[in-house]
């Protein structure tokens, strides 16, 4: 069996059990409306899902539509965000893509990564957490911290780059099962596996391939 067929092999297992573990994908993110999950999403970059929550659930009550982040007054914007990191670059990429939401696309979040990536600060993840999440269309396969350490553990790419990690995800694992990697390998990584160096040889995915067990790549 060559090394593709091999990752290939070994990705078909890890999806396997993600479909069976979080069968329905979705993010912990909470929003109401689909803007405001763009918004969640730029927030969540190098942040957690749980202080995020905790800025919105204050913020989304002022903030609920794209035109109403698009008037928000960038001192103030910065000051309610200021809990996260990076707020100040944060707070003019969503400003900036509210402002374009609204004028470019009659205020409602595109359908289709190409005019998502036009946003400032949307990238190919993010654009296709939000349409995963949002459209349940899955053109690629989103990478962040968690998926990274994971296609890294078990050698599943050479990559560092996260859109390279995508595109080395979705040349071994069909389509019809991109949705489960980025929502599975999170809720993974956050409840069963963090990324602290620990004993995980009875962990379910790591029975499937143990060496991973001792491999630690990539986990930062």
């Amino acid at each position: 069996m060559s090394l593709i067929e091999n990752k290939k092999k070994r990705a078909g297992r890890i999806v396997a059990y993600l479909k069976r573990a979080y069968p329905k994908p979705k993010s912990e993110l909470r929003y109401k409306t689909k803007f405001q999950f763009v918004v969640a999403v730029i927030l969540s970059a190098q942040c957690t899902d749980k202080a995020v929550n905790r800025l919105t659930k204050h913020l989304f009550k002022k903030y609920k539509t794209a035109s109403d982040f698009a008037r928000a007054v960038p001192a103030t914007f910065q000051k309610e965000i200021s809990s996260v990191p990076f707020f100040r670059n944060k707070a003019k990429h969503i400003i900036l893509s509210a402002r374009k939401v609204s004028s470019d696309f009659a205020g409602k979040v595109p359908k289709d990564s190409l005019n998502l990536q036009t946003l400032p600060g949307v990238g190919y993840k993010t654009a296709h957490v939000v349409l995963g999440e949002l459209f349940d269309i899955w053109e690629g396969i989103p990478t962040d911290t968690h998926v990274r350490r994971f296609a890294c553990r078990f050698n599943l790419t050479n990559n560092t780059n996260l859109t390279k990690i995508s595109k080395d995800l979705e040349a071994l694992i069909p389509k019809k099962d991109w949705k489960y990697v980025n929502n599975g390998l999170i809720l993974y990584g956050r409840y069963v596996c963090p990324a602290r160096r620990h004993d995980c040889t009875k962990h379910p995915l790591t029975k499937l391939w143990p060496k991973a067990a001792i491999r630690w790549i990539g986990s930062k």
